[in-house]
């Protein structure tokens, strides 16, 4: 049984990262999926500990049927993710409605979540029907997380593609499920295992062809995909027009003529810019078009090296070629950490995806543009754009826009939006011209080579109506600050995005001010009277609340270090494995020091560690606050600190008092489960972009003090 433990825990978490990232490809990389697909996984697996709550042990034939179903429904759900626009007659590229969405993500993590979450009840119980306890049961699932999440990490930092790593996981279950074999099981389970099994192999085999003919179903014309560590990159081509995906959105296009308009707004504004960075999207065109203002130097920094390596084979011989320019200096590195030994440059361009999550976030924050300035020469000049309508903004979308451009003006005199579907956006601490004549004439002196960007289109979008108009709204605006620790975007993104299928007097705008005393008086309200009204109730009451407690404190501690990792590094995708390695060690670590204790526990263990879970909570707000940043050891350590505590309280829990051990598995597992769940929705979609980071962290010391009174 402690093999069958253990490999609930290996699959489950190298499952979940495997599901996680096929759905955040599928949904065009929205960082809301991540959130609310780890709160329904939790769910599932909840709904799975509740089922066929039997008093005695199941047969060893039962828990073989349950693996054999786990190993056949991890690759059937990712063939799932990959088809659902197909199935459900959605357009490639396009939206399907929201309460589809959601079915879709129901749907998919479903059949793994339940039976893993009846799996672990099934061994728990059979596991703990001698001298056994919950706690060490836990401690041993939690240890074969540990090793899936180093594996999940490892495999993919190795080449393996997402979907071998899932033929590879399902493998695992398969195997586990021949340990069940015994003389008195079935012939046909015999024989289901082995078909299986043999069936998994060839996908192994032909994982390759296999992956592309399911990416072709939403990619026609597919050229090249790969998994990288930060996200999927999908190439077409067809008629000589390159299309380069990243997450299946729409990265860039040979065709299109949005680097021209980007690179020309921005460089005409300096009068002589000789030295030039390049942060991203070089392999858009950028490159070509920077080089027709004759600098003397180009340093481009792409953040995945992979991105470069893929597109590059397929891109037109101009852009290629002006990658290899004299020059031109390619630099494979997270941007921010270049920019902290960079030397000083004339001209800065910001070509990062849009501020839709924390990886790309953190380069439109107040801490981001203090470093561009710190590396700009006299006269110099940053850029960067935002995606917008062209002639309305709505109200989500104009304060996140606000946000941003107060975030910019914080630190350069001068910030100018030049209207349009793409908003360039122009900073500099000299006055910047307004006057189309000028740069008309410094476009017409460097000879520059252009399709749309001419005296007439600069006259047009200097002196239109929206210029000035987008001027005033955006000095007008109250829209707070977006900063690392506090990263405004997340609300207005998740907005914007919800705004897309809800009708709006459906969808209010929710006002984000400073997080004053009466939101952190209610927080701690809602949560203080129900610790009063259970604190009166029976002890099997207040220890499955116990347990849900510690699982929303812990899976909100993780969320918000893990989003800070983020912020902070950018490389989270890669990392992520790593991260929950080490929440998975601190589990499985607690849950063994409570077992070991189980004789001399008492009311001042559960004090302690409540009193440990206030403790960390300000200690992460405080690292969050005045840290520069965040090292992987770091967090690493903040997060096995937190899942021992979760660990600590779940054993504690399950020991004190608890007679039969077979009894409390469900109900106590279950309310784990669903505070992690509910901690995982309160982190990312309420408190993260309501409170802030540190904010956050803090309003869980009076929560921890609080739950003193359940003990």
């Amino acid at each position: 049984m402690p093999g069958y433990l253990f490999s609930i825990g290996f699959v489950s978490i190298l499952a979940q990262a495997v599901l996680l990232r096929e759905l955040s490809v599928a949904f065009y990389g929205v960082e809301l999926i991540y959130t609310l697909a780890l709160g329904i996984w939790l769910l599932c697996s909840a709904c799975g500990t509740m089922l066929r709550r039997q008093s005695q042990p199941p047969p060893p034939s039962r828990i073989h049927l349950l693996f054999l179903l786990l190993s056949a429904s991890i690759p059937l759900d990712v063939a799932f993710i990959r088809s659902f626009h197909i199935l459900f007659s959605g357009v490639r590229g396009g939206y399907l409605p929201l309460h589809v969405q959601i079915g879709v993500v129901c749907i998919s993590l479903l059949p793994a979540g339940l039976l893993l979450g009846l799996l672990f009840q099934w061994t728990a119980r059979t596991y703990i029907s001698g001298t056994k306890s919950l706690a060490t049961a836990y401690g041993i699932e939690s240890l074969g997380g540990l090793a899936g999440g180093i594996c999940a990490t490892l495999l993919l930092k190795f080449g393996c593609q997402n979907f071998l790593i899932a033929l590879l996981c399902a493998l695992v279950a398969a195997v586990s499920s021949f340990a069940a074999l015994n003389k008195g099981c079935s012939q046909w389970l015999r024989a289901a295992s082995v078909i299986l099994a043999a069936v998994l192999i060839m996908l192994v085999w032909k994982s390759s062809s296999v992956d592309r003919f399911m990416t072709s179903w939403t990619h026609p014309n597919l050229v090249e995909t790969r998994d990288t560590p930060y996200s999927r990159i999908t190439v077409t081509s067809q008629e000589g027009q390159v299309s380069v995906f990243e997450n299946n959105a729409l990265l860039f296009d040979t065709e299109g003529t949005k680097a021209e308009e980007f690179v020309h707004l921005a460089a005409l504004q300096h009068r002589d810019p000789k030295r030039v960075l390049v942060l991203g999207g070089g392999i858009d065109g950028s490159i070509r078009e920077v080089l027709q203002h004759s600098p003397e130097s180009i340093d481009y920094v792409e953040q995945n090296p992979a991105l470069v390596k893929i597109a590059s084979a397929t891109l037109p011989a101009d852009i290629r070629n002006s990658l290899r320019a004299k020059g031109v200096r390619i630099i494979y590195g997270d941007p921010r950490k270049f920019l902290q030994n960079a030397p000083t440059y004339d001209l800065i361009l910001v070509g990062m995806p849009e501020p839709t999550s924390g990886q790309a976030n953190r380069f439109f924050t107040q801490e981001f543009f203090r470093q561009c300035y710190a590396k700009l020469n006299a006269h110099g000049v940053i850029a960067f754009s935002l995606q917008s309508s062209e002639n309305l903004w709505t109200p989500q979308l104009t304060r996140r826009m606000v946000s941003i451009y107060r975030a910019a003006r914080s630190v350069f005199s001068e910030v100018i939006f030049i209207p349009g579907t793409s908003n360039v956006v122009l900073g500099s601490m000299d006055p910047l011209a307004r006057d189309p004549s000028i740069l008309a004439d410094r476009l017409k002196s460097r000879r520059i080579r252009t399709r749309i960007v001419s005296a007439n289109f600069l006259r047009y979008l200097y002196t239109n109506d929206r210029f000035q108009e987008i001027a005033g709204t955006l000095e007008s605006g109250t829209a707070p600050i977006n900063t690392d620790i506090r990263p405004i975007c997340y609300q207005y993104t998740l907005m914007i995005w919800l705004s897309k299928f809800l009708p709006s007097h459906l969808f209010q705008d929710l006002p984000v001010t400073d997080f004053g005393f009466l939101p952190k008086a209610l927080w701690v309200l809602a949560f203080g009277l129900p610790a009063l009204f259970l604190m009166r109730t029976p002890w099997s009451i207040r220890r499955t609340t116990l347990a849900g407690v510690a699982g929303l404190v812990g899976m909100v501690l993780e969320s918000i270090l893990l989003l800070y990792y983020q912020t902070k590094n950018g490389i989270l995708y890669q990392d992520i494995g790593i991260l929950l390695t080490g929440f998975m060690a601190g589990l499985s670590a607690g849950a063994f020091a409570a077992t070991r204790m189980k004789h001399r526990l008492s009311g001042r263990l559960g004090i302690s560690l409540m009193l440990a879970f206030a403790a960390l909570s300000a200690a992460i707000g405080l690292e969050i606050r005045f840290s520069g940043g965040a090292s992987l050891p770091t967090i690493f350590c903040l997060l096995a600190l937190t899942g021992s505590f979760v660990a600590g309280t779940f054993a504690y829990a399950s020991l004190v008092s608890a007679g039969d051990q077979g009894s409390v598995v469900a109900p106590l597992y279950a309310a784990d489960l669903i505070g992690g769940c509910i901690g995982s929705f309160l982190a990312s979609l309420v408190l993260a972009p309501l409170a802030g980071l540190m904010w956050t962290a803090f309003l869980l010391i009076p929560i921890a003090l609080l739950s003193i009174l359940l003990l």
